[in-house]
C-alpha cells in the first residue's frame, strides 16, 4: 500500500522551502482534518541529500532545538546538494509533550519499517522508509533521555552487519565531535529509525543528548556543532572543522547492561551518569510507597561498565528501566 501523506514542498526543487506533511486524519471534530507535521527542505543544487530528524519522541528537544538553529544559520547557496529536516517529526507527540502519540498511543520509534492501514504513528513511519530514507544517502535521528530518562551526551551507530555500511558510520561519528560515541550491537528492537535505514543501507546515526523532560544548553551545542561538522564531513557545505580530541568509544551488546525494577516504589539510586562501577555494584534501591516497615529492595548492576542513563522521576514501576551501562572499546 502507499502512502498517504502528502508534502506541501518540492523535494526537486532548488532553494529553501518550508512547509508541511499531510496525513488525512478524520475524527469527531475534524471529518475531513489532516495531521500536520512540519518539514524544511535545503537545496543547492546536485550533491548527497541528507535526512535529519528530531522530535521522535515528543518529549526530547535539543534536537529539534538545534536543527531549527542549524537551518536558520544556512543559506541554500552554502549547500552542495539537499538537506530535509523534520525537527518534529512525531508532531502529534511533540505538540503534546509526550514520548508516544496522543492519537492512537503509538511509539514512533518502535514502529519501522510502518504501515499507512495501522494508524497515524505507523503511518509516519512508513513515510520516512518508503519516500524519505530511499532519497537520501545520510541519516541522523537526534534523541535525549525525555521525561523518564537522563543521558550521558553522545553520538552513536548502530551496527548492520555489512562492513562498509557500518565503518562509514563509525567515521561519520568520529567526524561529529562529540566527546563520547556509543556503538550498539544490541538492540532490544529492531523497529527502530536506524535499524530501518540499516536495512536500507543508508548511512545513519543516532544518539542521545540530554534529558529530564527539558532544554540542556550544552545539549544542542553538541548537537549543532556536530551536524554543521557531519555537513561538512558528508561534502555538503565548505566549512572547516577544527581537530577535536579523539572520542572515548563504547558498546552496548546485551540486555545484562540494563537494570529493570523488581518492584514498585520510589527509586533512589546509588550512582551517578559518568561513574565506572564493577559487576555486581548497587545501583540504587526502591522504597515501598505503602508500608514503612518495608526494608527497602536493593538494586544491582549485572556487569562492569559506565553508567550512561538513568531514571529521571522517583516514582517506579516494576519492569521500569533505571539504569544502563556501556563498555568502553579499548
Amino acid at each position: 500500500m502507499t502512502t498517504q501523506i502528502w508534502a506541501t514542498v518540492d523535494y526537486e526543487a532548488e532553494g529553501y522551502q518550508t512547509g508541511d506533511l499531510c496525513l488525512p486524519h478524520s475524527v469527531h471534530r475534524s471529518a475531513y482534518g489532516v495531521l500536520t507535521i512540519p518539514v524544511a527542505v535545503m537545496s543547492g543544487g546536485p550533491g548527497p541529500t541528507v535526512l535529519l530528524t528530531g522530535g521522535t519522541h515528543g518529549d526530547e528537544y535539543e534536537g529539534p532545538v538545534a536543527i531549527r538553529r542549524l537551518l536558520n544559520s544556512l543559506k541554500p547557496e552554502q549547500v552542495r546538494g539537499r538537506i530535509i529536516a523534520l525537527p518534529m517529526l512525531n508532531a502529534p507527540a511533540f505538540r503534546a509533550g509526550l514520548r508516544t502519540s496522543p492519537e492512537d498511543g503509538g511509539n514512533l520509534n518502535r514502529a519501522y519499517p510502518g504501515d499507512p492501514a495501522n494508524g497515524p504513528t505507523s503511518s509516519i513511519a512508513h513515510y520516512v522508509s518508503t519516500v524519505l530514507l530511499p532519497m537520501s544517502d545520510y541519516y541522523h535521528d537526534t534523541h535525549a533521555g525525555g521525561s523518564s530518562l537522563q543521558y550521558l551526551p553522545f553520538v552513536s551507530t548502530r551496527r548492520s552487519g555489512i562492513t562498509s555500511l557500518d565503518d562509514t558510520a563509525l567515521t561519520s561519528a568520529r567526524a561529529f565531535g562529540a566527546e563520547r560515541i556509543v556503538i550498539w550491537d544490541y538492540s532490544p528492537d529492531t523497529r527502530l529509525s536506524t535499524s530501518e535505514a540499516n536495512r536500507q543501507q543508508v548511512v545513519s546515526l543516532g544518539g542521545e543528548f540530554g534529558g529530564g523532560g527539558s532544554v540542556s544548553r550544552g545539549g544542542v551545542r553538541l548537537v549543532e556543532r556536530g551536524l554543521r561538522r557531519l555537513l561538512s564531513h558528508w561534502g555538503l557545505i565548505d566549512e572547516p572543522a577544527p581537530d577535536l580530541p579523539a572520542a572515548a568509544e563504547y558498546r552496548i551488546a546485551g540486555r545484562d547492561y540494563y537494570v529493570y525494577a523488581t518492584r514498585s516504589g520510589v527509586f533512589e539510586p546509588a550512582v551517578d551518569l559518568g561513574d565506572r562501577i564493577d559487576g555486581g555494584a548497587l545501583c540504587g534501591a526502591i522504597w515501598s510507597t505503602e508500608d514503612l516497615a518495608d526494608a527497602p529492595s536493593d538494586q544491582h548492576f549485572q556487569r562492569e561498565g559506565t553508567v550512561f542513563c538513568l531514571r529521571h522521576p522517583g516514582l517506579v514501576q516494576r519492569g521500569d528501566c533505571l539504569a544502563h551501562l556501556a563498555t568502553e572499546i579499548a
